[in-house]
């Protein structure tokens, strides 16, 4: 992928995590860029570690469902340290 997909993977990515964490997450853009990035790093390792193969991240389902999920973990993760979430 290149970088242009990479920024809308984790655009798309990190706007569903978004939805399905319950509450209002004050951030932009950016940031949710960056947490889906970052969300599907983490949901690659995990599906490596899990899966025990190489996970390749492509515009299908299954490396979606991965980076919805770590950008879930990590978002969780961001509000639980941040205090936000009671």
């Amino acid at each position: 992928m290149n970088v242009l997909s990479w920024i809308l993977f984790g655009l798309v990515a990190g706007a569903v995590a978004r939805l399905v964490v319950r509450g209002r997450q004050e951030i932009g853009c950016l940031a949710t860029i960056a947490i889906g990035i970052i969300g599907a790093l983490i949901g690659g390792l995990i599906g490596e570690i899990v899966l025990d193969e190489e996970v390749r991240f492509r515009w299908d389902f299954g490396p979606f469902l991965l980076a919805v999920a770590g950008s879930v973990i990590l978002l969780l993760a961001l509000e639980a340290i941040s205090g936000r979430r009671r």
